[in-house]
């Protein structure tokens, strides 16, 4: 059995490995004693402990507040063997630019601090290209200032970035109002992938390519599966974003923005390392690139059928230990997508039996330590709510025991 101080000792890493412990990943620690002979002491300090933070397993999904994901050992191994050395950041930049192009079958590529920096840049890009001047006066353009068309129903809280690059959004309903608000002054549509039509895809390509317009689809949170990664460049679009700290599972800052070669030119001079453009508070450290190279590698390679498995094994090892309890009942489901699009349990109960609503349950997972983070699933049409358990953010060592700390909350409500 795994106990609550077992987890928290494996929990207690420090901040470059935080919650890698236990699945098989060398730490920070073992890669800095060779050079800068770092004692016991250090490598065994638990700074969860020593800042009063409180450690979170993850039975949810990839959220920012949440930190994301745990980085990919071939990340934190980039990361430790990266940390030694100055680069010079252009050469860096366009080198694992080079790699990740070729890797995705795009012209180009960069690493961004996160899809939401990916935004401001690739709207930069399109508004000022290789122009020193323009560059210089984002976000305070002169009038008239530079459109960006969204359809009304892809608004999002995200958008924010179109007018942080000194563009507004023109909103359209259909593919006769996208047409019509085309004019001199329009230098992008975005597209986020997560919304509903009325233009789908191919469609809002096309009209746009009618006019010369570059397109950008927002897909941040869209893998798995993994061929997302290439089906919108195949389609048309001439800028993509993912997150690079979601399933891909790299740094938590750090993403990618890749498609025409012009564009992610014009994105990097409107970058870091480049002084005081609009990007340069978004800046990606070197550590960051050589890791959100590392993980996008391993990620293509992975054998995505096996990890596929994996999580429906997880799902019914937890559902074989709640489901003693009575009328507790566990299923399988598959979120369409096209974020989340991966398994998770939705577990429900008699609660003149198991006298805990799901939220109640919810909360006392979360107020424990290590606190276990859940979600709930709102019933529809009269239907009950149910507590929705995530998988595929566990370590290992982490599916039992939120498998018992979940049938202990549910069999003292009985």
């Amino acid at each position: 059995m795994i106990t609550r101080r077992k987890l928290l000792k494996n929990l207690s890493a420090v901040p470059v490995v935080g919650g890698l412990v236990g699945t098989g990943m060398v730490s920070a620690c073992e890669f800095s004693k060779t050079d800068s002979g770092a004692g016991t002491e250090e490598a065994t300090r638990n700074f969860f402990e020593e800042l009063g933070v409180t450690p979170v397993i993850n039975a949810g999904v990839t959220m920012t507040f949440l930190s994301g994901s745990l980085m990919r050992p071939e990340v934190m191994a980039a990361i430790n063997s990266t940390a030694h050395d100055f680069a010079n950041m252009y050469q860096l930049q366009d080198k694992v630019g080079e790699k990740i192009a070729e890797m995705l079958n795009v012209e180009a590529a960069m690493v961004t601090s996160g899809a939401a920096c990916a935004m401001v840049l690739g709207t930069a890009a399109t508004i000022t290209g290789m122009d020193l001047k323009k560059r210089r006066q984002l976000p305070d353009l002169l009038d008239p200032r530079p459109e960006v068309i969204m359809q009304k129903s892809h608004r999002y809280v995200f958008d924010q970035a179109i007018p942080t690059a000194g563009a507004k959004i023109v909103e359209v309903d259909g593919a006769e109002e996208m047409e019509a608000a085309i004019n001199e002054n329009t230098v992008m549509a975005l597209y986020f992938n997560a919304a509903s039509g009325p233009i789908l895809h191919e469609e809002f390509v096309a009209i746009a390519k009618r006019h010369n317009v570059p397109t950008f689809i927002d897909a941040a949170a869209d893998v798995p599966p993994k061929e997302n990664l290439f089906k919108f460049q195949k389609i048309g679009f001439d800028l993509i974003t993912f997150s690079g700290g979601k399933m891909i599972r790299g740094p938590q800052s750090a993403g990618l923005l890749f498609g025409r070669k012009d564009l992610i030119e014009a994105a990097k001079f409107n970058h870091s390392p480049h002084e005081a453009p609009i990007g340069r508070p978004m800046k990606v450290n070197k550590e960051e690139i050589f890791g959100m190279y590392a993980a996008l590698k391993a990620y293509l390679e992975l054998d995505h059928e096996k990890e596929w498995q994996d999580w429906l094994d997880r799902i019914e090892r937890i559902k074989t230990k709640i489901t003693t309890i009575e009328t507790v009942s566990g299923e399988t489901h598959v979120s369409p997508g096209p974020a989340n699009a991966f398994p998770s349990m939705l577990v429900s109960w008699d609660e003149e039996k198991v006298k805990m609503s799901p939220k109640e349950v919810s909360d006392a997972l979360k107020a424990e330590n290590p606190s276990i983070v859940t979600n709930i699933r709102r019933g529809r049409d009269g239907a009950a709510d149910r507590l929705s358990v995530g998988v595929v953010l566990l370590k290992p060592e982490q599916v039992d025991y939120v498998a018992e700390r979940l049938a202990d909350v549910l069999s003292k409500a009985v």
